[in-house]
């Protein structure tokens, strides 16, 4: 009998403690891929007691069918990119953030603050930034490389890895043929659209989950790439050359948002002020070397970050035009 209770016991035990561990509830989150370490969110974990379910995705494209498709709620906090940003908040996808559950909120550097896509940061706070360079491999390239249209040359046939991203994609090559980058002109996009069709002899691999895989294995031996996966690749490979081309370069800062309706907007906040915190900051640099908005860990010189912003241009909404665009890269893909 006393063995049977001793069992009882146990179970009962291991039960409370299976329904403790995530005693605060839980938080869904969807964000781009290769952006928070697993050990990052496994911490966050521990020290709240909160599940986290952690989807990702590879573009904004791709992060506004999931959220248009699914039930309002189903995903508490998501990571859009500037225009994505603004077109959500006009498709009245977003809710409005209260700065005044953030304890860490004054870590944010105010270079990246009232941008023009959220003036006032209502409904947006920014996470990392990003920028799109040229990755060479100078093993193997040994050509002076410092326009994207060196890219075009026959002999990089097969030899090329590419952002997976549409805006980006071509609002380089509208940047490539003198135009601005968020153009909507349509002979100026037909331009675009030929010199990618050009371009497209020379691509090997379409990739915005881990292109520095292809620098790094050789498959390829140049990219138009994040740059934090240009710095991960010359990690592994020190004669891999990271350039800003000529003609500009796109910029994108990745937010975070509160989508409507979500159901664990209390669990959302801490979350954002746990990933503001100096210690996981730099952190999160250390494992993706995007550039960092915490003020207190910026990871360029303010020199840097300057000339990067000067010369860079931001992808934005364009509205009813973004059907040029998804002509244009369904032609390409």
């Amino acid at each position: 009998m006393k063995k049977k209770i001793c069992i009882l016991l146990i179970i009962l035990i291991l039960s409370g403690c299976s329904n403790k561990k995530y005693s605060n509830g839980e938080l869904n989150v969807l964000n781009w891929s290769s952006y928070i370490p697993n050990d990052i969110i496994n911490d966050f974990v521990k020290e709240y007691n909160i599940k986290v379910n952690y989807g990702t995705y590879s573009s904004n494209e791709e992060l506004l069918a999931k959220i248009s498709s699914s039930k309002e709620g189903t995903y508490d906090l998501i990571f859009p990119s500037d225009y994505m940003v603004e077109l959500m908040k006009e498709k009245n996808m977003l809710q409005k953030i209260d700065k005044t559950k953030l304890i860490n909120i004054s870590n944010i550097s105010p270079l990246f603050l009232n941008q023009s896509y959220d003036p006032l940061n209502e409904y947006s706070l920014p996470f990392l930034g990003a920028t799109a360079v040229i990755a060479v491999n100078r093993d193997y390239i040994k050509d002076d490389i410092k326009s994207y249209n060196d890219l075009l040359n026959s002999k990089y046939k097969n030899d090329i890895v590419l952002i997976d991203d549409q805006r980006i994609i071509i609002g380089l090559s509208l940047l490539a043929n003198g135009y601005d980058m968020n153009s909507t002109n349509k002979d100026e996009l037909n331009t675009a659209k030929n010199w990618l069709l050009k371009l497209k002899d020379n691509v090997k691999a379409f990739d915005s989950d881990s292109p520095k895989n292809f620098l790094i294995t050789k498959e390829t031996n140049l990219g138009i790439i994040w740059n934090a996966e240009a710095i991960l690749a010359k990690d592994e490979n020190p004669n891999i050359e990271i350039i800003y081309p000529v003609e500009g370069h796109a910029i994108s800062i990745d937010n975070y948002v509160l989508t409507k309706g979500a159901k664990n907007v209390d669990n959302a906040y801490l979350f954002i002020d746990y990933l503001l915190r100096y210690d996981i900051g730099e952190r999160l640099v250390n494992s993706y070397p995007y550039i960092n908005t915490n003020d207190k860990y910026i990871n360029y010189s303010y020199f840097e970050l300057n000339q990067i912003i000067s010369s860079g241009s931001y992808i934005k909404n364009i509205g009813e035009y973004i059907s040029l665009y998804d002509r244009i890269w369904a032609d390409i893909k």
